[in-house]
């Protein structure tokens, strides 16, 4: 095994959209020179920035979260300006409220989203007729659009490579240690080499792997619920090829375009979550992901959803990605999905990142603009 040594300014634990957008903005915006981005898998953006809905939130997904909703819609229209090829707004997104078991009645969420300025107007006939009408109160037509994220992985090499940042792929960080005042990162590629960077900033966006460094790194403040998730990837029915649907709020269900396969996603509250833990330091949740038994409840999903929706019955099954999903334990109770931010006192210039959804990208990036970084002068 061979020890090597690498001077930089930041290290960036984890290669997904924050990870990249971090690195980027770093260099872009802040001036580092020296940045040094390590991805376990052996290209960008490949587990939970591709294995997810492709969602573009714009805050309809959460009445009982007004925070979350509102941020939603203010960073949408941003999110589209940034990347407007990765962006796919050419279908009809509607939602349903079901007239039973719902958190939420139509009155309510016109409210909601009157309070959020989010566009709302009730879908017109051809739609709303598509539904069956003894379970769901009203059908609104709204805006809410999917994300490409082989596109996005495609700009984030570009900009990565742009930037002068170096990213190591197939290359696990194990460790964050301080010796002195200066931070060190342990990182092992797929042949078993092993390299030491000394820098002055680390960003751990490891997401589903937070927790799961050692050295000094004392753990996230903030407890974390670990979930193996299936998202259902089906070819619809001819009727369905260009229409996103969420019902809520209780049976909660959403079919969504998946633009990088040409597919729909299809999830829902009762079958996509498989199991669950609370996430701790020794139970590394891809380990616990890649023994799982992937035994798909898509049947299950389409059975349920058919009865709200009957063309759907008519959906075919063609793939399942099955990931790991993190979400904060205190906003379990009212689906709020806040940025996790996190510094550490005994580790001066280490900062723990997760967020819930794409567009909470802009509420980190308001957090790094308040932080006094510096690169080291040459």
């Amino acid at each position: 095994m061979t020890v090597g040594r690498t001077d930089a300014d930041a290290v960036i634990i984890g290669g997904g959209f924050y990870g990249a957008t971090i690195a980027i903005y770093l260099a872009k915006q802040r001036g580092l020179r020296r940045i040094v981005l390590l991805e376990r898998e052996p290209q960008l953006l490949q587990r939970a920035s591709y294995h997810n809905q492709a969602r573009v939130h714009n805050g309809y997904h959460y009445p009982r979260s007004f925070t979350t909703a509102y941020r939603s819609r203010v960073n949408l229209p941003k999110f589209v300006l940034d990347w407007p090829d990765a962006v796919k707004r050419d279908f009809t997104k509607l939602y349903a409220i079901a007239k039973r078991n719902s958190k939420v009645t139509a009155r309510q969420f016109e409210r909601f989203c009157g309070e959020i300025g989010a566009t709302l107007r009730p879908a017109e006939s051809s739609l709303a007729k598509m539904f069956e009408p003894r379970l769901v109160e009203a059908v609104y037509l709204v805006e809410e659009y999917a994300f490409d994220s082989t596109l996005l992985a495609a700009w984030a090499a570009r900009e990565l490579e742009e930037a002068g940042v170096q990213v190591r792929l197939s290359t696990k960080a194990t460790k964050i240690s301080r010796i002195n005042d200066v931070l060190s990162v342990s990182a092992c590629d797929n042949s078993g080499e092993t390299e030491i960077l000394s820098c002055r900033y680390v960003f751990n966006c490891t997401y589903s792997g937070l927790n799961q460094l050692r050295g000094d790194f004392p753990g996230t403040h903030t407890g974390l619920k670990q979930e193996i998730t299936e998202m259902a990837l089906v070819q619809v029915p001819t009727e369905l090829a260009e229409i996103g649907i969420t019902v809520m709020d209780g049976p909660f269900f959403s079919m969504m375009p998946f633009p990088a396969r040409g597919l729909h996603t299809l999830s829902h509250v009762r079958y996509t979550p498989h199991f669950s833990w609370q996430d701790q330091l020794g139970i590394d949740p891809y380990e616990k992901l890649a023994a799982y038994d992937k035994e798909s409840r898509v049947d299950r999903m389409v059975r349920d959803v058919g009865r709200y929706l009957p063309s759907i019955l008519a959906a075919k099954h063609v793939d399942s990605l099955f990931e790991i999903k993190t979400v904060l334990i205190k906003n379990e109770s009212d689906d709020g999905r806040p940025i996790l931010y996190e510094k550490y006192p005994q580790l001066p210039g280490c900062f723990s990142v997760l967020g819930g959804k794409i567009d909470n990208i802009y509420d980190v990036l308001e957090k790094l603009d308040a932080e006094a970084i510096q690169g080291t002068k040459e």
